[in-house]
């Protein structure tokens, strides 16, 4: 089992197109340590979110390989990815994904009682309160601000207290204001709770918070940052 809580060996995707074979990502390796942040910048097409799902398992590499957690993930099935999304991972999105007919609090309930937590309404409240939201536990998502939306998107993420957390444009669709406070609740978190944090970001100051930085273009990878 590797000593990372995440690493890319050779990474490479390669996808059909009317043209013939489009390579989207080539030759990336890197590892992250349990608790690290990562951010993932370049253009629009040069291959992040592409790089993101692979991480998270969501969709294989042509080469090279992914391991998180200590799982290969190209020697799973698709049941068994999925079962280590389940356990390990922890998702942000640009678009919040809330489910519409729950409120807040069932929002992030249910990933706990998808674990059978018994104790998944006062987990749930409890973390609704440490985003700032305990007032507005029984809002459904329409009733809430974006900024409002995100917070219970990044509650929602960290209440299955998982290894990594994969952020895909978690600021956005939110104005710079709200977006500065969603960031500083991000790395908060990732602190408190040793989450290891993944963000895909075209936001230059969001990504210079991460300890780390890679940068892509045309899926080469173009520059590394490290402490």
């Amino acid at each position: 089992m590797s000593a990372s809580i995440l690493s890319a060996r050779h990474l490479s995707k390669v996808v059909s197109s009317a043209e013939g074979e489009l390579t989207i990502l080539h030759d990336l390796s890197f590892d992250l340590a349990r608790g690290d942040s990562l951010a993932i910048v370049g253009s629009s097409g040069s291959g992040k979110s592409t790089l993101l799902g692979l991480l998270a398992g969501l969709d294989l590499p042509s080469a090279g390989e992914v391991e998180l957690a200590g799982h290969a993930l190209a020697q799973l099935d698709e049941d068994q990815r999925a079962r280590v999304r389940a356990e390990q991972v922890g998702f942000v999105f640009q678009s919040f994904q809330l489910l519409d007919n729950l409120n807040a609090l069932e929002n992030v309930m249910l990933p706990l009682e998808l674990k059978g937590r018994r104790d998944a309404r006062e987990l749930a409240r409890e973390l609704l309160q440490r985003v700032g939201l305990g007032q507005r536990l029984s809002h459904y998502p329409r009733q809430l601000s974006g900024g409002e939306q995100q917070r219970v998107a990044i509650a929602r993420a960290f209440a299955a207290e998982p290894a990594v957390l994969f952020a895909d444009e978690p600021t956005g669709n939110l104005d710079s204001h709200t977006g500065e406070r969603i960031s500083d609740l991000l790395f908060d978190l990732n602190k408190e709770r040793g989450t290891t944090l993944v963000l895909v970001t075209h936001d230059e100051r969001l990504a210079h918070r991460c300890r780390r930085l890679i940068r892509l273009e045309g899926g080469h990878l173009i520059d590394s940052v490290e402490p």
